[in-house]
C-alpha cells in the first residue's frame, strides 16, 4: 500500500501527525461527558394535577380521563400511564426515542390547555407537567438546616430562591421540597359553639373566604379626581383571622376566634424531612432523561454558593445522596484496569522479546491509538463510561498484536539481509492490507 511508503519517507510528517492526534486526544478528554452507562433514554414527560379531597376514582374518571384523551392526539406518544390516589392524579408519557423531548413538551402544554374545559371547575391549580421520568431517582439531595431560623422560613428560601433557580440549569427536570413547611393558618372549628349559635360550617367557610378575597372593590369617579377602592386586605396571621365576623346573632357579630380554634401553623403537618436527627427542608434534584447525571451535579453545586451567599449565615446547605459520587469510583477503577493492563501487555512483550527497542515500538502505538480514540469518542457525541472503557482496555490487546505483526514481518526482512529502510518498506506493504482488514473485521463485530 503507498499509505505507508508515504508515512515512512516523511518520518517529520509521520511524528506531526501522531503528535497531533495525541493533543487532540487530550483535548477531548476534558470535554467528553462522565457517565456509568451509555446514554438511552425515551423521552419521557410527567403530568401532575390534584383536586384536594377528591377520591381516587374521581381522580381517574374526572382528572386523568379527560387528560388522556387529550394525549392521545399527540404525534409520536408511545405509552400513557396514569396513577390516581387521594386527591392527585400522576401521567407518564412515554414518546417514540426519535421524537425531540422539548418539541414534545410544546405538544403536551397544548393539550393541557384543551382539556381545561373538560376539567373540574373545582380545580383551582391546573395540571403541571415536567420533562422527567417519575421511576428516575434524584441525582442529588441538598439539606437546609439552621439553629435559629425556624422551618416556615427555611422553606421560603428553599421555595422562591433555590427550586426557581436550580430548575434553569442545563438538564434539571424537577426540584422537589420535602418536609415542606409552607406557612398557613390552621382553623379548627368547634362544632358545640357552631351549633349555639345556628351557624353552618358552608356559613363559616364563606364567610372566611370573603374576608380573604383578593379582589378589586370598585371606583369613585368625581368632577375633579378618580379615587380607587382598596378596601380588600389579605389576612396575614391567626391573629387578624380571629377577628373575621362569620355572622350576626342577636344584633351582635360572632367572630371566628369565637367559634374556630384559629392558629399559625404550616400547610402539612404530618410528615417533615430530617438530616442527621436535625429537622430540615430537603431539595431533590432529578435530572431529564437525556441529560447526564455527573454534569448536572457538577453544575448544581457549581450555583449553591451564589445562593449560599444570598441567605443568612446560620443557614446552612448539605448535599447528600449525590449519585455522581459511584459513577466516578467506578470509572476510576476501569482507569486503573486500564494502566494495569498497559503495563502488563508492555511488561510480556519485553519478556518475550528481550530488546528495549523491539518493546519499545509496540509500546509507542498504544497512547497514539488509545488517546487518538477519545477524539473520535467526542466528535460521535459518545460518552466515557464503563462500555466504553471496556472496549478501549480491550483494545489494548489488538492495537499491540497488529504492532508486533508488523514489526516480526520487518525483522525477517532485515533478517535476511535487506536494508532496514527497504525492510520496512516491503514489510509495511505485505502486511497493510491484512492488518486494515483484521481491524475492520473486529469493529464490524
Amino acid at each position: 500500500m503507498k499509505l505507508t511508503e508515504l508515512f515512512i519517507r516523511r518520518p517529520v510528517m509521520t511524528v506531526l501527525l501522531n503528535l497531533s492526534l495525541i493533543i487532540a486526544g487530550l483535548a477531548a478528554w476534558s470535554k467528553i461527558p462522565v457517565a456509568a452507562l451509555p446514554s438511552y433514554n425515551t423521552p419521557v414527560i410527567n403530568v401532575q394535577a390534584s383536586l384536594p379531597g377528591a377520591s381516587p376514582e374521581t381522580m381517574a374518571s374526572s382528572v386523568a380521563l379527560p387528560l388522556e384523551k387529550q394525549f392521545a392526539t399527540i404525534a409520536g406518544l408511545q405509552t400513557i400511564s396514569s396513577t390516581s390516589t387521594l386527591g392527585s392524579t400522576s401521567l407518564t408519557l412515554e414518546f417514540d426515542p426519535s421524537r425531540d423531548i422539548d418539541a414534545a413538551a410544546v405538544d403536551v402544554q397544548a393539550a393541557l390547555f384543551r382539556s381545561l374545559r373538560a376539567l373540574p371547575t373545582e380545580m383551582t391549580t391546573p395540571p403541571s407537567y415536567r420533562k422527567v421520568n417519575p421511576a428516575d431517582a434524584p441525582v442529588l439531595l441538598v439539606a437546609l438546616t439552621s439553629p435559629s431560623i425556624n422551618l416556615t422560613e427555611l422553606n421560603d428560601y428553599a421555595e422562591n430562591l433555590l427550586s426557581p433557580g436550580l430548575s434553569t440549569i442545563d438538564g434539571v427536570a424537577q426540584v422537589s421540597i420535602y418536609g415542606q413547611k409552607r406557612f398557613a393558618v390552621r382553623i379548627k372549628a368547634k362544632t358545640e359553639l357552631l351549633n349555639q349559635r345556628n351557624i353552618t360550617l358552608d356559613e363559616l367557610r364563606t364567610a372566611i373566604n370573603a374576608a380573604n378575597a383578593n379582589t378589586p372593590v370598585g371606583v369613585l369617579d368625581g368632577e375633579r379626581q378618580t379615587l380607587t377602592i382598596q378596601a380588600n386586605r389579605q389576612l396575614r396571621n391567626a391573629a387578624e383571622f380571629g377577628r373575621i365576623v362569620v355572622a350576626t346573632r342577636n344584633n351582635a357579630p360572632v367572630l371566628l376566634r369565637d367559634v374556630a380554634e384559629v392558629q399559625d401553623s404550616v400547610e402539612t403537618s404530618k410528615t417533615y424531612s430530617t438530616y442527621q436527627g436535625e429537622r430540615s427542608i430537603v431539595l431533590a434534584i432529578q435530572r431529564q432523561p437525556d441529560a447526564n447525571t455527573v454534569q448536572v451535579v457538577d453544575k448544581v453545586k457549581a450555583m449553591l454558593p451564589r445562593y449560599a451567599a444570598q441567605m443568612p449565615a446560620s443557614v446552612e446547605m448539605r448535599t447528600l445522596n449525590d449519585r455522581s459520587v459511584s459513577i466516578r469510583e467506578s470509572l476510576h477503577d476501569v482507569y486503573f484496569t486500564l494502566a494495569l493492563t498497559v503495563a502488563l501487555v508492555v511488561l510480556v512483550i519485553f519478556l518475550f522479546l528481550r530488546r528495549a527497542v523491539a518493546t519499545l515500538i509496540p509500546t509507542a502505538s498504544l497512547p497514539i491509538s488509545l488517546i487518538g480514540a477519545l477524539t473520535l469518542l467526542y466528535a460521535l457525541g459518545y460518552s466515557l463510561d464503563n462500555i466504553s472503557l471496556l472496549g478501549i482496555t480491550l483494545a489494548v490487546g489488538l492495537v499491540v498484536d497488529d504492532a508486533i505483526v508488523m514489526l516480526e514481518n520487518i525483522v525477517r526482512h532485515v533478517e535476511d539481509g535487506m536494508a532496514p529502510f527497504e525492510a520496512a518498506l516491503k514489510g509495511a506493504r505485505e502486511m497493510a492490507f491484512t492488518i486494515v482488514s483484521i481491524s475492520i473485521s473486529l469493529v464490524a463485530v
